[in-house]
């Protein structure tokens, strides 16, 4: 395996899929490889993450 340059779906900008993250990948039984940047991915979790957290302080 090597290294792979993904474009991010989110901003465009390229990153690195390196071979160790490949292999984490592959142990993991994941398929598909990552489609946002590790800042995208970040700032989709956090979202989602806040989501969940207003919507149950509303009850």
């Amino acid at each position: 395996m090597a290294d792979k340059t993904i474009s991010c779906k989110d901003c465009n900008s390229d990153f690195l899929f390196t071979e160790g993250e490949q292999q984490f990948y592959a142990e993991k039984g994941f398929v598909n490889e990552p489609t946002r940047c590790p800042e995208c991915r970040r700032a989709n979790k956090q979202q989602r993450n806040s989501f969940g957290n207003r919507s149950r302080n509303r009850w």
